[in-house]
Formats: C-alpha cells, structure tokens, sequence
C-alpha cells in the first residue's frame, strides 16, 4: 500500500503529516510549528512541537497538560489514518529557546532576533548564515552577517532556527 503523503503528492513525509495533523492541533488553540520523523530500523520517534497560535495575547508558555492534549488527539488521528508502517514514540514539545522557524509568519514575527539559516545548496558558495534577521519579503528574507546582508530565497531555505546570543 502507498502511503497517503506519497499518494497525494506531498514532498515528503514531513509534510504530509503537517498537512494531517495542523488542524486537529489548531482546533485545540496551538500552532503547529514543526514535525519531525526519524526513524532507526524498525522504530522511530514522531516529534511535534506546538506553540500558541500567534496573535493571541500573550500567555503563559506551552505546560505539559496543553502537550498532553495534543498528543491525545493527534494520537487518535494518527491511529485512524495510520499514515507512518511500524513502531513509532509520539512526543509533543514547545518548540524551545532555539525554536524552527518554517513558515513566512514565523520569520516575520522574530525580524530584529539573531538567526541560523541553512540552505538547500549554496548560494554566492556559502551555505550557513547566522547573524540578525533584517527583514522578510514575499519570496525571500534578508539576514545580516558580519557586516554584509544576504537575501535568502524562501525555496532555497532548508531550514532555519533562532539561535538566541
């Protein structure tokens, strides 16, 4: 059998299981920040990290109970479409002080914080920036590194972190 982020042509795993399990983590109040799949031999672990939906007044973090929900409800989800063959941990986690940003919302709300972005391939034969995050377009954001400002295509992005000093 096909799995079904195969079947409806998902780049990959990743993203057919955000594709899954974004709205039963937002009608719950949190944002889905990032999934991720590792796998060792016949086992692995799925991790999501879970925030507060942004724009909500500001509250307290992510608690162990708001994890616990999550994992309660997409563990029912999980169960019923069974989209990952073989044993597998499921961790809910808040996305932390080094927090992933993925979508254009995330990197717009931390402009001005110092990031660490990785590329696909290089660009001007560099791969890895850290330095401050100067602004975000449409299709692109700019980072300043020792001096000089970069912009990174959003497409060419392969993933990017806060990287707090």
């Amino acid at each position: 059998m096909v799995p079904f982020f195969v079947r409806e042509g998902f780049m990959t795993v990743a993203d057919g299981l955000m594709r899954l399990l974004e709205p039963v983590v937002e009608s719950l109040g949190f944002e889905l920040i990032e999934v991720e799949l590792s796998q060792a031999g016949r086992s692995g672990v799925l991790r999501l990290y879970i925030d507060r939906m942004q724009g909500e007044p500001s509250g307290p973090a992510i608690t162990v109970d708001d994890c616990a929900r999550a994992s309660h409800a997409v563990s029912e989800v999980l169960e019923e479409a069974d989209p990952i063959k073989g044993h597998y941990t499921l961790e809910v986690s808040s996305p932390g002080f080094d927090r992933i940003l993925r979508k254009k919302a995330h990197f717009d709300r931390f402009v001005g914080e110092r990031v660490f972005v990785e590329l696909k391939l290089p660009l001007d034969g560099r791969r890895r920036y850290l330095g401050e995050l100067k602004s975000v377009a449409d299709d692109a954001i700019s980072v300043a590194v020792d001096g000089r400002e970069y912009r990174l295509p959003f497409d060419r992005i392969q993933k990017a972190r806060l990287r707090p000093e």
